[in-house]
């Protein structure tokens, strides 16, 4: 008999921790994209105050001390904005940390992948980081830490978007559809691409001495804007496809009207000569615009299983 108790105890523990690692799986799915996204904002605060070497090396904030010391020479504001920047990087860890292991206790297979990536991409995150500093702002390593940001910023979307239940892969029964997603999210991709190098070759760099990409910042501008309107027109091309999912059309909604949202932004700040608080509030744009179009994708090539 005390076999069986035992043995029964230990099952009612099992399924207790399973059931608690499947209600936390939601909340901290939805913690993990936020601190994702918050990473993309926040980094960019560091640039706009020009505060990118505000620790000046790496990983230690600078040399003898991995914290801001008094009266350092890139000043304590510029030092702790940086390093606030890196804090919340632990922050992200943990996160994804706690998030595998709700995944596993939970017993989702089909999130571990996802979820694995994430404490993956963080450490990478790192890498580039660093690389970032010790190229002293470098435009192109600044580029592909945000480019990096996206990828992470997607996988942590499609966690939480199955944090529910499980969801497998399917296609559309037209073709056309599923190209026309196939090309909306590509697009969408491409408008934030050229958007680092519009970033990359203006005033914002982070330090007065770091290097800026000699590029037409004119050209690149007309470019990005002309793709932006592409990228619209697609959109309602997307919406009007005959056969088209009730979810792909309230993603697409919502898509547009953030679309339309920071076109507006990015039309107002070049004309006002990019002041530092509409730049800001056009980085939070782009971070929404690219969760909402990669919630267009999942809701063409993922359905409940």
């Amino acid at each position: 008999m005390r076999t069986y108790s035992g043995v029964g105890h230990r099952l009612r523990s099992v399924n207790k921790g399973e059931a608690v690692a499947r209600r936390v799986l939601a909340p901290l799915t939805g913690l993990l994209l936020f601190l994702q996204s918050s990473l993309v904002v926040t980094g960019g605060g560091v640039r706009l105050t020009g505060s990118g070497l505000g620790c000046p090396t790496w990983p230690q904030c600078t040399p003898g001390s991995y914290t801001p010391v008094p009266h350092q020479i890139e000043g304590q504001v510029h030092a702790w904005i940086e390093f606030g920047n890196r804090l919340l990087t632990f922050a992200l860890f943990f996160a994804a940390v706690a998030t595998v292991i709700a995944v596993f206790r939970s017993h989702r297979r089909d999130l571990r992948v996802l979820a694995l990536t994430q404490i993956f991409g963080i450490f990478a995150q790192g890498v580039l980081g660093g690389i970032t500093v010790l190229t002293h702002l470098n435009p192109l390593a600044v580029a592909s830490h945000f480019i990096l940001s996206i990828f992470l910023i997607a996988a942590a979307t499609s966690l939480h978007s199955r944090r529910k239940r499980p969801y497998v892969r399917t296609s559309s029964s037209e073709p056309a559809i599923a190209q026309a997603s196939a090309m909306h999210i590509f697009l969408t991709l491409l408008v934030i691409v050229i958007g680092t190098l519009v970033t990359g070759s203006g005033p914002h760099a982070g330090d007065l001495k770091a290097p800026r990409l000699h590029l037409n910042i004119q050209h690149l501008a007309y470019i990005h804007g002309g793709l932006v309107v592409l990228l619209l027109s697609l959109t309602a091309y997307f919406y009007m496809m005959r056969g088209q999912r009730y979810e792909t059309r309230r993603s697409l909604t919502v898509f547009s009207l953030l679309t339309l949202a920071q076109g507006v932004i990015g039309y107002i700040q070049y004309i006002q000569g990019v002041p530092e608080l509409l730049v800001a509030t056009h980085l939070l744009g782009s971070t929404l615009v690219w969760i909402a179009a990669w919630r267009v994708r999942l809701s063409v090539v993922r359905k409940p299983a």
